[in-house]
């Protein structure tokens, strides 16, 4: 694979130029893709100049990560967790790593753009404060960005500023929490095992000692 990916770091390069330190962060795997971080203050700008500077119109989809590893661990009834034990399994590194481009809060939001002729692409990520989950909307720039921010403010809590109607896609008005957080708990899977879990039966012969002897 090459070292060199002229294309995409011309984009960065481009991104550098216009955004200046609204650019926080950027990773090229040459041949394969380019993510960029950039500031709150610059989330919008950035689309902006992905549409109108770069020719990236088509809108792939928007949506958010929360980094914080889960607190219940992987789940009670999960292989892991089972052989680990349930005490083992508390015991899962808790410590907050943003991926790629990097970050510094739990929470981001992130999106991705392409140029359609060119066969390019972009992720964008921008961290969101703990104290103030919001950013600017991309409606305003990508139409199509309505429905992937209402979603993530439902699933998420994040808030898009000048989005044209934040309201739920799936959950009843009334219902509390924000399900894709790593910190709700998934309350039916403790209840009872998680859909399609089935408890499987031995082969004949599996449970024999080496030997050929039953350990009955």
């Amino acid at each position: 694979m090459p070292d060199t990916d002229l294309a995409r770091n011309e984009l960065v390069a481009r991104f550098a130029a216009h955004l200046g330190d609204g650019l926080l962060e950027s990773h090229v795997e040459p041949d394969v893709d380019v993510w960029l971080r950039v500031s709150r203050e610059s989330w919008r700008e950035a689309a902006e100049f992905a549409k109108n500077g770069l020719g990236f119109a088509y809108f792939s989809f928007l949506s958010g990560i929360d980094w914080m590893p889960s607190p219940f661990g992987r789940e009670m009834d999960s292989q892991i967790d089972i052989a680990l034990g349930n005490d083992e399994a508390s015991k899962i590194d808790q410590t907050i790593v943003q991926g790629i481009a990097g970050g510094e809060t739990r929470f981001q939001a992130f999106a991705r753009v392409n140029d359609i002729v060119n066969g390019l692409g972009i992720t964008l990520k921008v961290d969101l404060p703990d104290d103030d989950l919001s950013v600017d909307s991309w409606v305003p720039v990508y139409p199509g960005a309505n429905w992937h921010e209402r979603e993530a403010w439902e699933m998420y809590g994040f808030s898009f500023n000048d989005h044209p109607g934040l309201r739920a896609l799936y959950l009843p008005s009334d219902f509390e929490g924000h399900p894709l957080r790593k910190d709700y708990p998934l309350l039916a899977r403790r209840m009872k095992p998680w859909p399609g879990i089935v408890d499987v039966e031995q082969m004949p012969g599996e449970d024999d000692n080496e030997d050929g002897a039953s350990s009955e």
